[in-house]
């Protein structure tokens, strides 16, 4: 009855509760379902973590890491269900964006794409199926990889896997190199070790694209400047603005070249290595 006030549900005369267009997206047989993503930002990891917002901001680090014994990832490392309503919310919620993200950035038409930290490839499956000369590496974690969904019958013979520890290395020969909302997971000196590997792996004609929120300056509202409070909530993380990305590839060997917004909160950052 509640949610119906708010248009998630319709109580008709009789007292029965129908579906309306705004929970349609709650089901798991529809197109660009958030089912799994409410789930996980309704999941014990995020509430305790919010609940503790006033110990995040008086000692400047998140407080997930005293609730639950550990940072995000490691926890997710030995927590089997936790991981999996983790990586299933973020898949679905990559999914809604991934396409319009495809569709900002005009990829060559020949050349292989390094999707680091690409999680199960759903963003990387749609960069290629939108470009058709295209191969692409999906670079990640063993357990990660286990669950990739590049084996589609259109993308035959163009893709592989590769596992690794993107704080490390990546893999070379590369064209472009994508991080799609992978630097907001982490402080300023986790991404200058991801910046550093990617810049070890690379070309010098290769080409870095970043996709992250770009916090605007002034004070009006930006989905960005929310998505800062969520990663810092349960991630040593942040959104950050143009001056702090330059200030992170100028310290790793990069230009930043252009910033590309797309129809969604993400831009992308292009750089180049110098």
């Amino acid at each position: 009855r509640f949610l119906a006030t708010r248009g998630v549900f319709r109580e008709d005369d009789d007292g029965a509760f129908h579906i309306t267009p705004a929970a349609q997206v709650l089901r798991s047989d529809v197109p660009y379902s958030v089912r799994t993503t409410a789930l996980l930002l309704t999941d014990e990891m995020y509430w305790k973590s919010a609940e503790r917002l006033e110990d995040t901001v008086r000692e400047g680090a998140t407080a997930f890491n005293k609730i639950f014994g550990a940072p995000l990832f490691d926890y997710l490392n030995t927590h089997e269900e936790s991981a999996r309503v983790f990586h299933t919310g973020i898949a679905d919620l990559s999914t809604i964006e991934q396409g319009r993200v495809a569709d900002s950035y005009a990829f060559p038409e020949q050349g292989t794409v390094v999707d680091v930290g690409g999680g199960p490839g759903g963003f990387l499956r749609t960069i290629l199926t939108k470009n058709p000369g295209l191969r692409g590496v999906l670079y990640e974690q063993a357990q990660v990889l286990e669950q990739h969904i590049l084996d589609v019958p259109e993308l035959a013979g163009r893709w592989e896997t590769a596992e690794g520890d993107f704080f490390e290395t990546t893999p070379t020969g590369g064209d472009l190199y994508l991080l799609k909302r992978v630097l907001h997971d982490w402080s300023d000196d986790d991404c200058l070790r991801i910046l550093r590997a990617c810049r070890k792996g690379m070309g010098a004609d290769a080409k870095l694209l970043i996709v992250d929120c770009v916090v605007p300056r002034g004070n009006d509202p930006d989905p960005g400047k929310l998505y800062d409070i969520a990663m810092m909530t349960i991630f040593d993380g942040m959104e950050r603005t143009e001056a702090e990305f330059d200030r992170l590839l100028t310290t790793t060997g990069f230009r930043l070249s252009r910033i590309i917004p797309t129809n969604g909160p993400v831009s992308i950052v292009e750089a180049m290595p110098f």
